[in-house]
C-alpha cells in the first residue's frame, strides 16, 4: 500500500493510503488550492491527474501490486559491453580463482554468494538507511520549507546529522513541516538508531 502525505502550502491536508490522499487533494484542487503530494517512503512527489470527478480520479490511480511481475524475456539483442566474455545480465562473471574458492564452500557456489549478499546488505542497511532518510527530508524541505527561516541551515544539520542542531533550525517553522520533516529524517539520525 502506498502511503502519502499532502500539503496545501505549509498545511498538511491528509495522510495516509493514496487513495484516501487523492480524495482530500482533490477536494482541496477543486477549491482552487495548490497542493503538494508527497510518497512517504521517500518524499517524491506523487503527481496526481485531478481532472474529472472524484470517481475517474480514482481509477487513474496506479493499481497497488501484490507481487512483481515476472521479467520478461524477449528476443537477446546484442548490445555494448564484453561480448567474448558472454557476459548477460543476472550472471556473475568472476575470475577462476572466484570460483574455486566458492566451489570449496560449504553448499557449494549459490550458497556462499547468497551468504555473501546478505552479509553485505546487513553491513550496509544503517548507512542506507541514513541516505536514503535524509535524500527524503532534503527533498521535502525543498519541495516545502525552501522559504522558511533557517532553511539553508536546517539543511547543513540534515546532511552534517546533528539531529539537535536541525531541530532547533526547524522549531519555528508551521507544524505540519516541521513534524513531517523531522519524521523524515528521524531514521537518518546515528546511522538509523534513533535519537
Amino acid at each position: 500500500m502506498t502511503l502519502c502525505t499532502a500539503f496545501d502550502g505549509h498545511t498538511m491536508i491528509a495522510a495516509g493510503p493514496q487513495a484516501q490522499v487523492a480524495a482530500a487533494a482533490k477536494a482541496a484542487h477543486d477549491a482552487g488550492r495548490t497542493v503538494l503530494v508527497f510518497r512517504d517512503e521517500d518524499a517524491r512527489p506523487i503527481d496526481l491527474d485531478l481532472r474529472g470527478d472524484l470517481p475517474a480520479v480514482l481509477a487513474r490511480l496506479p493499481q497497488e501490486q501484490t507481487q512483481p511481475e515476472p521479467e520478461k524475456r524477449g528476443p537477446e539483442k546484442r548490445r555494448a559491453g564484453r561480448p567474448k566474455l558472454g557476459v548477460t545480465p543476472r550472471e556473475v562473471t568472476l575470475l577462476p580463482r572466484h570460483w574455486d574458492w566458492l566451489a570449496s564452500q560449504p553448499g557449494g557456489a549459490s550458497v556462499a554468494l547468497r551468504k555473501l549478499v546478505e552479509a553485505a546488505l546487513r553491513e550496509a542497511e544503517g548507512p542506507d538507511r541514513m541516505r536514503r532518510s535524509r535524500e527524503a527530508a532534503y527533498r521535502f524541505m525543498t519541495a516545502v520549507a525552501g522559504d522558511l527561516p533557517d532553511y539553508e541551515e536546517a539543511v547543513r544539520m540534515l546532511f552534517a546529522g546533528d539531529w539537535t542542531a536541525f531541530d532547533a533550525r526547524t522549531e519555528t517553522w508551521p507544524v505540519d513541516v516541521r513534524d513531517y520533516a523531522r519524521r523524515l529524517a528521524e531514521p537518518g539520525w546515528r546511522n538509523g538508531q534513533g535519537r
